[in-house]
């Protein structure tokens, strides 16, 4: 690994560089690897088995007619890659949703276009079978029995590089369509409900900003670990010559849609993930702290700052198992260098995991963000990185670092 790929850094609250696991990827070229978001389970539950995308090509969108490969990689088998099917329903930044399915030892789940609508496809990996559901997906329920999405049509309007290309969003002159928004559907029936709607969003009131004229959609769905609360963020453009591109509000529904609660709208939120069912760990703007790490207590007014002067910048935040230590990463620095870290809640100290080279042509809706994910036992980081000559995915073993 070239010596710009790792810079020691020691300072307060820092460990020392010496405690950093080594680095070994697990895809290689000439095609470009990669899995995507931070918050779906690319582990398997034995911690052997690593899903990845494949694409032939980098620096552009993608087409309608683009084409990815989707596959499984065995970390015990010299990384060892499988075929598990393909899609044309992808983002650079979250991928196809490809993500086992949870509960299962042996599922895997991602989207796909077919006939002019965005399905998604179920495959056990052990016997083969396959099966096909009408609605894409987003996030999943812990128990593995339902999922829930949002408009991936409206999202590539919006908010290009997380939704699809392909299928033009039939209310794209809506500013906050009442039949768009949050879908459930039972991954065993495939019956599916529309549950809140961005109209029902627009309708709770905020008093912090004037929307008068604004284009308001959702992203980030995630539900609580105990399944009975979903978290999304409802956001809209900006007015001319605001301080954002976008403003945010966090909210919390029932998986029904009811009882919905504004944990955030000060218009900055940002990464999320929940520590445990009742607590949320989010990037946000707010008084008087400014932008920090917060953690909230759903449904309540109360809120505390994570890591301060440590956990200094926006970054892909996840709870190792037993929630003391939080998983995180940061954008390019000044030296286009991205530095997923772990951060630990019991000493307030932060660990490096190393500090990888971003190229300047990743930028902006292609770029790749490390968005590191840890394994179903806490032991195993695997990250995106472009630093050695395209996208590819990395494996770090942290057992040093946590004991």
């Amino acid at each position: 690994m070239r010596r710009r790929d790792f810079i020691a850094v020691a300072a307060a609250g820092f460990a020392t560089p010496n405690s950093m696991p080594r680095v070994r990827a697990i895809t290689r070229g000439p095609n470009f690897h990669w899995f995507g978001y931070y918050d779906k389970l690319q582990f398997d539950p034995g911690n052997r088995y690593v899903l990845a995308m494949r694409s032939g090509f980098e620096h552009r969108s993608p087409r309608p007619d683009d084409v990815i490969q989707l596959g499984r990689i065995d970390i015990h088998d010299h990384d060892r890659w499988t075929d598990l099917g393909e899609t044309t329903a992808w983002c650079w930044q979250q991928g196809c949703m490809l993500q086992w399915v949870p509960g299962s030892p042996s599922q895997v789940i991602w989207n796909d276009r077919e006939r002019g609508q965005y399905i998604s496809r179920i495959l056990d990996v052990t016997s083969g079978q396959r099966c096909t559901l009408p609605g894409p997906v987003y996030a999943l329920s812990p128990d593995g029995r339902h999922a829930v999405t949002t408009d991936f049509r409206r999202l590539a309007d919006t908010r290009p590089g997380y939704g699809y290309n392909g299928i033009l969003d039939p209310n794209r002159d809506a500013l906050a369509p009442e039949d768009s928004g949050i879908w459930r559907m039972d991954l065993h029936s495939g019956e599916r409900k529309l549950i809140f709607s961005i109209r029902d969003a627009v309708q709770v009131p905020c008093a912090r900003y004037d929307w008068r004229g604004a284009k308001h959609w959702f992203n980030h769905l995630l539900y609580s670990p105990d399944g009975k609360r979903l978290i999304f963020l409802h956001r809209w453009n900006a007015a001319a010559g605001g301080p954002r591109r976008f403003n945010t509000r966090m909210f919390t529904i029932s998986p029904e849609g009811r009882d919905p609660y504004i944990v955030d709208d000060f218009g900055g939120m940002s990464h999320f993930i929940w520590r445990d069912s009742n607590h949320i760990l989010g990037w946000a703007d707010r008084p008087p702290g400014g932008l920090a790490f917060y953690l909230y207590e759903d449904r309540t007014s109360r809120v505390e700052v994570v890591g301060a002067g440590i956990m200094t910048v926006d970054g892909h935040c996840t709870y190792l198992p037993g929630n003391r230590w939080i998983l995180c990463d940061t954008y390019p620095d000044s030296q286009r260098l991205q530095h997923p870290y772990l951060f630990d809640t019991k000493t307030n100290t932060r660990h490096p995991l190393g500090h990888f080279f971003s190229p300047p042509e990743y930028t902006g809706e292609w770029r790749c963000d490390t968005h590191p994910r840890i394994s179903r036992d806490g032991s195993l980081v695997a990250i995106d990185s472009p630093h050695n000559g395209g996208r590819q995915i990395y494996l770090l073993d942290i057992r040093t670092i946590i004991g």
